[in-house]
């Protein structure tokens, strides 16, 4: 290299252009020179460019990973990689100024090909290798063919495809054989991926499973819907099948489907869910939004149309949709839809009460605007000095004084959590704030029926992950209630209103920590408020039924979620002996804490229970093994749901979509029968209460320690 108009020699650097591999390298190449001398093309080199591995640190570790990253090698997580970015930024500093440097660098930027370019020297072999059994190390040889398809088996899968043979497939019927391998396919979760033979194998046999509703989600997955003349078939036969189930039709709005007849007909599915349905599955069906191919969608629309008809779903269709418009990927896909909502909303004529489109939308608006000033409040408050009796007097007074305005709102508004409650502004008197680092408020609210509803409001916090779970709780009660079995869940109310702000239902109670600080026990707790002297441990048969179902129910539940981080600070009790748990930063198996058990009880529970020998110890494993199956059998509808989450920024989700659905259905054991899974989910219960008591091994000893 040279310098100036003078031609003066800077100095000079080989690099290879193949690596050890032979492959031909890539990306960005920092390269040394040795100032002052020429470049050295011969083999080896007295200039390389290389920084000898000695004199190697950590710069040039996070260097050599930059480049893997720039050029694609290593996966780009958004919010990570802006963080990694900002910190690499520091290291960068950090070293120059440790260290300095009187050494130049050069930096050379590599093309990148589709394909690996790899070193070959003229003739016919690609390596010329030690004879066979003079070495014991691995040879290397690249198959110039590797990932392409292969042309005889591409040919032999259309010819047995051919659409001529249509006419004879319509006859076609499977051998016991084939039937028994087809109900064996039609069993898999719909995370599983088929196999090239069990894809022929459906669609040989497409014309007799037409009846079989459940098996055309996975004869669509079977269509080459790159082959114009089949995927005219395939829709074809799709709307001539026996109409399938809505929890299947979730599964057609998955990324897996691309195809828009087939997503238009998931949504005409969908149209015979009512409103209580549609309303479990609506978050899901605003994430699907994303893998829709235009932004007014068929999916877009019928969301619209169904939450015109229905205030509630139209409030929280308006959320999830204005939640999302953060997400600068998809931001236009939401606000299309959120466009849509205000665009047919307004042109409503005036309903029952009076109330025209125009006021809906702006009762609507008028909560985000609640929202803000509720923002305002808890930034005010947090910068207040002193103990937490002055920020509650300072929120009293914000209250009081310079936002009296919430306190009498001008026009009631739906209540975000409850849109059908009509909410009228906040009493101050009554509203007061947690201890704890978010400083997160809890109010009060009249309501229009001359009564109260309290919330917890919180900023600073992402409430998406337990909006998502504590729907997942909604459902799953729904679904064991369907069954009659009542767990007496708590399923409280939560709504994100953005990526760090949110409401949460409140439901007076208190934590297992402070109850056991007061009272010692939870039945010392429970006699206080329900005391029965004749009934066993001097508490209400009603009460000990209450703990101890709700106990179950949320025992399977966490366990299939996979919540992480349970303490007693999380696990909460009402006076009436309704457990539940609150806080989901945890989950699909992420746990901050060493050795988690793979059931979250703790000893408290058992004991208030009568112990691990009692009578009401065996009933709550007999709720548990029933509310297991039951749960079981909807897996299909649990999965499809996380499925339609992948796309989701939520960080357990975000981190990895895919191991987080297996981790899900791993859990549901599909692979055994419902009586072998009452053993297993009776063995996971034991191995977890073992762990409470001072008797087993290390491994038990460190599922105890969880608790401490």
């Amino acid at each position: 290299m040279s310098c100036g108009k003078t031609e003066g020699l800077i100095g000079g650097a080989t690099v290879l252009l193949f690596n050890s591999k032979g492959q031909m390298k890539s990306g960005k190449q920092k390269l040394r020179l040795w100032q002052g001398k020429e470049a050295d093309g011969s083999f080896p080199t007295s200039t390389p460019g290389k920084v000898p591995r000695h004199e190697r640190g950590e710069l040039e570790r996070l260097e050599k990973l930059m480049n893997k990253y720039e050029r694609g090698q290593i996966k780009s997580i958004d919010w990570l990689d802006r963080l990694m970015l900002k910190s690499l930024d520091k290291i960068k500093e950090q070293e120059s100024s440790k260290h300095g440097s009187s050494h130049l660098f050069v930096v050379i930027d590599f093309c990148s090909f589709e394909h690996r370019v790899v070193f070959q020297e003229s003739g016919a072999n690609l390596f010329i290798t030690a004879p066979i059994g003079s070495t014991n190390e691995f040879v290397t040889v690249w198959d110039t063919e590797l990932g392409k398809t292969n042309p005889s088996e591409n040919k032999q899968l259309k010819l047995a495809r051919s659409l001529d043979r249509g006419i004879i497939d319509r006859d076609l019927k499977p051998s016991n054989i084939e039937r028994k391998s087809i109900q064996r396919v039609l069993k898999y979760p719909p995370t599983r991926t088929l196999s090239g033979d069990e894809r022929q194998l459906l669609w040989k046999f497409r014309f007799s499973l037409m009846s079989e509703k459940r098996a055309l989600t996975k004869f669509l997955r079977c269509v080459e819907w790159s082959d114009v003349q089949e995927a005219k078939q395939a829709v074809q036969l799709m709307h001539k099948w026996e109409m399938i189930d809505v929890c299947d039709a979730l599964e057609l709005l998955s990324p897996l489907f691309e195809s828009e007849e087939v997503r238009a007909y998931a949504v005409s599915v969908l149209e015979r869910a009512d409103d209580e349905e549609l309303q479990c599955y609506l978050l899901q069906l605003v994430q699907a939004l994303r893998f829709e191919r235009s932004d007014r969608s068929c999916l877009s629309q019928f969301l619209v149309q169904r939450a015109l008809q229905n205030i509630e779903l139209a409030s929280f269709l308006r959320w999830y949709v204005a939640v999302e418009l953060h997400d600068h990927v998809y931001a236009k896909r939401f606000y299309s839809t959120y466009e849509l909502l205000e665009e047919n909303m307004i042109k409503l004529p005036p309903g029952v009460n009076g109330e025209d489109g125009f006021k809906l939308w702006q009762s609507l608006v008028r909560q985000t605007e609640v929202t803000a000033q509720l923002c305002s409040i808890t930034r005010e408050v947090r910068n207040v000095r002193g103990n937490t009796q002055k920020k509650i007097e300072k929120l009293r007074q914000l209250l009081g004084g310079l936002l009296s305005e919430l306190t009498y709102f001008e026009e009631p508004i739906r209540s975000p959590l409850t849109p059908s409650v009509i909410i009228k502004g906040i009493v101050a008197g009554e509203s007061t704030l947690f201890k704890s680092q978010m400083h997160p408020l809890r109010l009060t609210f009249r309501t229009e029926d001359e009564g109260s509803c309290k919330i917890i409001f919180k900023k600073g916090d992402d409430l998406r992950q337990d909006q998502l779970v504590v729907q997942m709780v909604w459902l799953m009660d729904r679904l064991l209630k369907l069954e009659n079995l009542d767990l007496c869940l708590t399923p409280y109310k939560v709504l994100a209103t953005g990526h760090d702000e949110g409401m949460l239902e409140f439901i007076p109670s208190r934590s297992l920590a402070q109850i056991l600080s007061e009272h010692r026990s939870i039945t010392s707790y429970l006699q206080k408020f329900h005391p029965d002297e004749h009934a066993p441990f001097g508490i209400t048969a009603t009460c000990l039924d209450t703990f101890i179902k709700s106990c179950a129910g949320y025992s399977v539940i966490t366990y299939i979620l996979g919540i992480g981080d349970r303490h007693l600070d999380n696990l909460l009790l009402t006076d009436d002996g309704r457990l539940f748990h609150v806080d989901f930063a945890f989950i699909l198996g992420r746990d901050p804490k060493p050795f988690p058990p793979p059931m979250k009880l703790c000893k408290e529970m058992v004991e208030a229970m009568g112990g691990a020998e009692s009578q009401y110890y065996t009933r709550f494993k007999s709720y548990c093994c029933e509310a297991y199956n039951i749960l079981r059998k909807s897996s299909n509808l649990i999965l499809n749901l996380f499925h339609l989450m992948a796309g989701s920024t939520i960080p357990d989700i975000a981190s990895d979509p895919e191991k987080g659905i297996l981790k899900l259905q791993e859990k549901f054991r599909l692979d055994m029968d419902d009586e072998a899974c009452i053993h297993f989910f009776q063995d996971l219960i034991n191995e977890s209460v073992s762990a409470l008591f001072p008797q087993m091994v290390e491994t038990i000893h460190r599922w105890a320690q969880y608790w401490r």
